[in-house]
């Protein structure tokens, strides 16, 4: 039966796998618990949860609490045997199809696990991508209040846009929710071109594709940016996210509130490992604006 509005885990399924380019994996999702689902904007965030340990078909997660209590819910989560504890990472819906009651989920494979083939070293929802077949199942915690911040479009005179690879799905959401003619500028960094995507839109939007291990941090400070108030969308490695984010408000002066961030991987490190201090303090801050408002 679909879970309850009120408490957003569902259980998904695989309908369908295919590449979308040689390192962008997209799974297409159905299963009763997407009926009904509803999206509140673009870049909106899900928690997977993944079977441990390899090769079981669908997680061991804790039924959805009767009360909606999602800290008791996540403690419950937390107290399942280590060995048995789906790894939990986060994602972005790329597409919904209410009439099919579908969604679709893309996987980035980073580049050592794409040239290492199935056998390589790579994380769990990397290697469960890699072998995604029809009916495998996950838990998905989301969309949800709880964690979503939402993306201010057409209020700022022009957007900035800055990703790559992991965060390329979350951009084209954006990117396709442009309102007509709005201007938008966008730096994405990828591999190659061959990782490239078409990039839909109704706005005027302007990429920049940089390759292998050209820096967006460099691109965006040496580009001349347009002038106007501007709305930032800003999602790459955390260290660049922090970095590109005190250049436009320290540097060119934008507004705080206008600038919305979000490190996707961290080098060396994992969901799993422990916050840095500099992940800790951008929790802090991320939870003062909120507390203080947002706006363009």
């Amino acid at each position: 039966m679909p879970q309850p509005q009120s408490f957003p885990l569902r259980r998904i399924r695989v309908a369908a796998v295919r590449r979308v380019t040689p390192r962008m994996i997209r799974v297409t999702f159905g299963g009763e618990d997407l009926s009904g689902l509803l999206l509140a904007g673009p870049d909106q965030q899900v928690k997977l949860y993944f079977p441990r340990p390899y090769g079981r078909s669908e997680p061991v997660l804790p039924a959805p609490d009767p009360d909606g209590d999602v800290m008791r819910w996540y403690a419950a989560y937390g107290g399942i045997p280590e060995a048995e504890r789906p790894w939990m990472r986060s994602y972005t819906l790329r597409s919904h199809d209410p009439a099919e009651a579908t969604v679709d989920i893309d996987f980035f494979v980073h580049g050592e696990a794409a040239e290492a083939g199935e056998g390589g070293p790579y994380g769990p929802a990397t290697r469960w991508a890699l072998g995604a077949r029809p009916g495998d199942t996950l838990g998905m915690f989301g969309p949800s209040a709880y964690f979503a911040k939402p993306v201010v479009l057409g209020a700022a005179e022009w957007t900035l846009l800055v990703a790559d690879g992991c965060s390329l799905p979350a951009l084209a959401t954006i990117v396709e929710a442009l309102p007509p003619g709005h201007r938008a500028l966008a730096f994405v960094q990828v591999p190659d071109a061959a990782e490239e995507q078409p990039l839909e839109t109704a706005g005027e939007l302007t990429v920049h594709w940089l390759h292998g291990n050209a820096s967006v941090v460099d691109a965006v400070r040496e580009s001349a940016l347009p002038s106007g108030a501007p709305y930032a969308w800003l999602g790459s490695e955390a260290g660049a996210v922090r970095a590109l984010r005190r250049h436009l408000v320290e540097d060119r002066g934008y507004d705080r509130r206008a600038v919305d961030f979000a490190g996707y991987w961290r080098r060396r490190l994992t969901q799993d490992d422990a916050p840095t201090p500099e992940d800790l303090a951008e929790a802090r801050e991320r939870l003062e604006e909120a507390g203080g408002g947002t706006g363009a």
